[in-house]
């Protein structure tokens, strides 16, 4: 009992002579990290220089982490593991998403550009208040972070398929708030892992715009690609062509359904939408063309228009079909970017309308950098290694799985 009261007396002492907080946050991290080590050790089976019979692996040095708290901002070391990835179930994944998404709205705030339940918000994220010297040194070191993000090397290996998509937010540009494009640019490696390439944001998705994005792209390295994916906007098509010449554009199957259907009355189109997705159920190449030309002569015996629609779109449509079977679900459409728009456009619902166009890349920088982190470690990959070993015939590879057609 009179230990406690003595520690009890050093704590009140320290707080008289004002190092009490440095000792509240000095404490906070180190139980952090004893929470963190421990369950290290316990998915790897073994405390740090034990070796046990349940090992799983090892220990492959740290990444440093800063962490926001109430006792205020701490530095914990997440081990590294040299097969497999760990992150502790006590931090949150996505924490310095909300580190931008509290700097990006208290940025509108100070500037007195969004009064939306923001002081919610701010609780919400653990804050109480903040200067606006606080606001620029937290968004300071943000914009350093998605800088590094933003511009770093491409050139370690080679990109064959690659991704382009965009989606609109709100911007206050002059006093006046208006849409602007924010185009993401996401790709799968030669070893069949997805990987984020960069973003930009610019007024309109018109040619000069979307060329210089992939120009920028090629300049810090992307080389080897085989297929781009995207829509059919044209200013982005003029751009892949100019940029990307030798390689093939997939048109969104998906964004290509939706057009077709703009053309047929209503009660026709879930017969048209049936009937336009047995082109895919075809099991090479042939006979998906040879069903396409059935179904564009089914559809325009009814429906004139149809028939030159999918005659001009036919090779784009159809473009992911020389590639290897087991990627077409994969190649044929943008969806597995359209779920990151999502994500993106959920976290800047909150915000609304953003101040600038910094804070948007600052946030949206965030968001892909923490999903790019999962993708990367992630130990399943989008496309299993012996799949894509079927792009590269002419390389010396080493022996790989057996490749089933369900097999991605």
């Amino acid at each position: 009992m009179a230990h406690i009261q003595s520690a009890v007396s050093d704590l009140f002492e320290a707080f008289r002579s004002g190092e009490g907080v440095d000792l509240v946050r000095e404490s906070v991290r180190i139980v952090l990290q004893e929470l963190i080590e421990s369950e290290a050790s316990a998915v790897i089976g073994a405390d740090r220089y034990e070796r046990t019979p349940e090992r799983v692996t090892e220990r492959n040095g740290v990444r440093w982490r800063e962490l926001m708290t109430k006792a205020g901002t701490v530095e914990v070391g997440i081990p590294k593991l040299r097969k497999g990835s760990f992150f502790p179930s006590v931090l949150e994944p996505r924490r310095r998403i909300d580190q931008a998404l509290y700097a990006v709205v208290m940025e509108a705030w100070v500037n007195g550009v969004s009064t939306r339940a923001v002081d919610d918000l701010i609780q919400a994220l653990g804050g109480t208040g903040i200067s606006k010297s606080e606001v620029s040194r937290i968004c300071a070191a943000l914009d350093e972070e998605v800088g590094k993000f933003r511009t770093r090397r491409l050139d370690a290996i080679e990109y064959p398929y690659v991704f382009l998509d965009a989606t609109y937010l709100h911007v206050r540009d002059d006093r006046l708030v208006t849409s602007k494009a924010v185009v993401v640019a996401t790709a799968v490696t030669a070893d069949g892992r997805r990987e984020i390439l960069g973003l930009d944001v610019g007024d309109s998705e018109d040619e000069v715009f979307w060329r210089g994005f992939l120009t920028a792209l090629k300049g810090r390295g992307l080389r080897g690609v085989r297929l781009v994916i995207s829509d059919q906007h044209a200013g982005l098509v003029a751009a892949i062509r100019r940029c990307f010449q030798g390689a093939g554009h997939q048109r969104c199957r998906v964004h290509y359904a939706r057009n077709l259907l703009a053309l047929v009355p209503k009660a026709q189109m879930d017969m048209v939408a049936a009937v336009f997705r047995t082109i895919f159920a075809q099991p090479d190449p042939e006979s998906m063309s040879t069903t396409w030309d059935q179904v564009r002569d089914q559809l325009a015996a009814r429906l004139p228009k149809i028939a030159p629609h999918m005659d001009d779109a036919k090779a784009e449509v159809l473009a992911f079909n020389t590639f290897p079977r087991v990627h077409w679900r994969k190649i044929w459409s943008t969806n597995p970017l359209e779920r990151l728009n999502k994500e993106i456009k959920r976290r800047a619902r909150v915000v609304g309308i953003f101040p600038n166009e910094a804070s948007v890349i600052r946030l949206v920088g965030m968001i892909l950098a923490d999903t790019n982190d999962e993708w990367v470690t992630d130990e399943r990959r989008y496309l299993s290694e012996g799949s894509m070993a079927l792009l590269y015939p002419d390389r010396d590879n080493e022996p790989i799985a057996a490749i089933t057609d369900g097999e991605a």
